[in-house]
């Protein structure tokens, strides 16, 4: 067994490299011809055969250490529970790119007869074969500690109820929208073709649970640490429960704590409460709200209320003694309402997809003590109008690692009007967004947005931001069992008329060069970020975690000097490579561990570091209406 050792950590080494190896270009789905012998001559050397011998190299390790989990010895026991090789036939390649609109179209406005519900629990069950059961302690462990979703708790999310008719997109929308609670890994609705009639329809809801519980412990010295706690099904009722306590802080207080909870109604109809306690800080709020969520949602609205007790530092001693502070107690009031309109269809036999939408909010800020009078209440005005086209697609392997994943494309253009009225001053606001994206399975997505808006003072236009974002990823490459795909980011925002000294955007962290640190010296007023990143998903999996290899490649330019335009200096640039592991059944269910170079840091010196992230680096913007608002301009964006 001792023999055996160097052999099973060299082919350990070799597998995850090969998880970082760059994958070659290959034509998707396009098998390469075999002649005969006797109708080409075969080269001996050349490009194409150190390509060919570099393939075989990879296939003979990878077969040796698939081999290897194979054994009978301890160690090769071992090696099985830690990769898997098994090929999961609902997960290759992606999806054909399936627009969701109109698959089920033809059972529009017949009576739902009856509805069927299936929950499966989060370990050993596929939503794809019912065949699939749990088979090892792992799995059935796993369940054992996780509570399934209630049945009822499901039925409150359909869009359709026995008895009535079944609205158009009531089918897709369900099943996009099942998918999109953080309690459900993936969901499908079917309809069941033997027992439907012309006038009526039996429908089948089948869901899947992720591992909803998760926690953490972070050790940063002796009695100084950070522990998280969170349920994302808390009670089975798809509650989401969050805890985070920092401990041993050097302020007076010597801890932080941050926690929210979250209730899903009927009809995607939330209800939340959020606290927030650290050292010269308190924040308590409440929340209820409901969104545009499907396309047929005619009525959103939303109110929130939140309290703050805050200090404002008033001294800044230099002999280390404790500063003093003023109190600044204040709450805010912010509601919203909207309603959806559908114009006329000229598609005989469909809806007009389209949507005109007519939103209004106001906003109030009172002070109930302050340290002098520039903090003043004011109150805020908006009004919206809005026109949204949306459609999704399915497919997979864009930045999930196999489960079914909705695409937005689609059309959103909004006029944003309002007043904002102070005890000194008042002022109007005007902004506009436009926001485009497409989507094609032999080419890629592509989405382009722009917002822009400013305020109107003394019949001179003032202070306001432009922000820009695009996203664009290919198509999903194949090489065997390896797949690929490429991505780009652009995300950038432009303060316009802003004060000098009113620095408030960096581009460290997930604003701009992931993994990059500023220490909070880097801030300007405007800034522009572009991102590059190749995933290259391997076979195989660790642990129950699939991993991919990643690299990827960052700038970012910074207008420190007060000026509007970001590019007056050279920009900051990131370049690094790493693992990510992502088990799609966990609620935290990914982790990066990444190397990164950069050419410049704060001091105009290059650097290196080690970091691991949880967090996705990319996202999707829906084309759903929100509530009106200003042009955010702050370091959260």
């Amino acid at each position: 067994m001792f023999n055996s050792l160097p052999r099973f950590f060299f082919l350990l080494l070799l597998g995850v490299l090969l998880a970082l190896a760059p994958a070659r270009r290959a034509r998707a789905q396009q098998p390469v011809p075999i002649l005969p012998a006797d109708t080409v001559r075969r080269p001996t050397t050349g490009p194409a055969v150190d390509s060919l011998r570099r393939r075989f190299d990879e296939q003979r390790f990878l077969g040796g250490l698939k081999a290897y989990t194979k054994r009978k010895t301890i160690l090769g026991k071992a090696a099985a529970a830690i990769f898997n090789f098994t090929e999961r036939r609902e997960e290759q390649g992606g999806l054909d790119a399936t627009l969701l609109d109109r698959q089920y179209d033809r059972h529009n406005y017949k009576i739902v007869r009856r509805v069927e519900v299936k929950t499966l629990d989060a370990f050993g069950y596929n939503i794809n074969d019912s065949t699939r059961v749990p088979r090892n302690i792992l799995e059935k462990g796993g369940n054992a500690l996780h509570i399934k979703t209630a049945r009822r708790k499901i039925r409150k999310l359909l869009l359709f109820r026995p008895g009535e008719e079944l609205q158009p997109l009531a089918l897709s929308e369900t099943e996009r929208l099942l998918r999109q609670t953080n309690f459900l890994l993936d969901a499908r609705v079917v309809v069941n073709e033997r027992t439907s009639t012309k006038d009526s329809v039996d429908i089948k809801v089948i869901t899947k649970d992720v591992f909803s519980l998760s926690a953490g412990l972070q050790i940063r010295d002796v009695g100084a640490g950070l522990l998280t706690l969170r349920d994302k099904n808390f009670l089975a009722r798809g509650h989401d429960f969050r805890n985070r306590l920092d401990y041993g802080l050097s302020d007076p207080q010597g801890w932080r704590y941050q926690g929210s909870y979250t209730v899903p109604l009927r009809n995607y109809l939330g209800v939340q409460a959020r606290y927030r306690n650290q050292w010269q800080y308190e924040e308590m709020a409440a929340s209820i709200y409901r969104g545009f969520v499907s396309v047929n949602t005619r009525y959103a609205y939303a109110l929130n209320l939140t309290r703050f007790n805050q200090g404002v530092q008033r001294t800044f001693p230099d002999d280390g003694s404790l500063p003093e502070y003023d109190p600044l107690r204040s709450s805010v009031a912010d509601a919203w309402v909207g309603r959806a309109f559908q114009p006329r269809s000229y598609d005989l036999g469909y809806e007009n997809p389209a949507r005109i939408i007519v939103a209004a909010r106001a906003l109030r800020t009172d002070y109930y003590a302050r340290p002098d009078a520039t903090w003043q209440p004011s109150s805020i005005g908006l009004l919206s109008l809005g026109y949204s086209v949306r459609h999704y697609y399915k497919d997979r392997y864009l930045f999930g690692f196999g489960r079914t994943e909705d695409v937005p494309t689609g059309s959103l253009l909004t006029l944003t009007g309002g007043y904002e009225m102070r005890p000194t001053a008042s002022q109007p606001y005007l902004a506009s967004r436009v926001a485009l994206a497409g989507f094609n399975p032999l080419r890629g997505y592509l989405y382009v947005s722009g917002e822009y808006g400013r305020y109107l003072r003394s019949g001179e236009w003032k202070e306001g931001a432009f922000t820009s974002e695009i996203l664009a990823f290919t198509r999903l490459y194949h090489t065997g069992n390896w797949q690929w795909r490429h991505f780009f980011w652009h995300r950038g925002i432009i303060g316009i008329d802003r004060a000098p000294d009113n620095l408030l955007l960096s581009i460290a962290g997930e604003r701009g060069l992931r993994g990059f640190r500023d220490d909070g010296v880097l801030r300007g007023i405007s800034r522009f970020v572009v991102s590059y990143e190749a995933n290259v998903f391997t076979p195989v999996s660790f642990l129950g975690f699939r991993v991919a290899g990643i690299a990827w490649a960052d700038a970012g330019w910074l207008s420190t000097n007060g000026r509007t335009s970001p590019f007056q200096g050279k920009p900051y640039t990131g370049f690094g490579m790493g693992l990510r592991l992502r088990n799609e059944y966990l609620a935290v269910n990914t982790i990066q561990i990444l190397f990164g170079f950069y050419p410049r840091g704060i001091d105009d010196g290059s650097g290196t570091r080690l970091f691991q992230s949880t967090r996705p680096f990319y996202r999707f913007n829906d084309f759903s209406f929100g509530q009106p608002g200003i042009v955010r301009y702050d370091g959260d964006l």
